[in-house]
């Protein structure tokens, strides 16, 4: 996964200045502890100053659902969404980037849904492949 490269660029990743939202499929605490803390690497601090700091000025977005398949689901579409608005509002472009290894998972495969989504809203893709 590419939990380690999303948090490193929302910490600010030598960028200044822009704004981040964040989009979680599920409450702070769950979500540190299934995609955070459990991945190899010490990204649990960093993950807590960057959901204060994002916390704080109102752009953080939980996308609570029934089931875990689905919480990342809605989450994808809400970031997408959002996306779309705000380039829209900005009048700016808007790509959608995925981080991965470029093979499907097969039907449940949220990574590659995240792309078809982006793709059919005419969202520029970039894809980082993490192998």
């Amino acid at each position: 996964g590419g939990g380690g490269a999303g948090l490193w660029a929302l910490s600010g990743g030598g960028w200044s200045g822009i704004r981040r939202g964040v989009v979680l499929p599920c409450d702070r605490r769950r979500f540190r502890t299934a995609s955070v803390t459990g991945r190899p690497g010490d990204w649990g601090p960093l993950y807590d100053r960057v959901l204060n700091e994002v916390e704080t000025v109102g752009d953080l977005v939980v996308e609570e659902q029934t089931s875990a398949e689905a919480d990342y689901a809605a989450a994808n579409l809400a970031i997408l969404n959002e996306a779309v608005r705000l380039g829209k509002e900005l009048n700016q472009p808007v790509a959608a980037a995925l981080v991965w290894d470029g093979v499907s998972r097969g039907e449940a495969d949220i990574t590659e849904k995240f792309g078809l989504e982006a793709r059919k809203r005419g969202l520029a893709l970039i894809e980082v492949k993490t192998v």
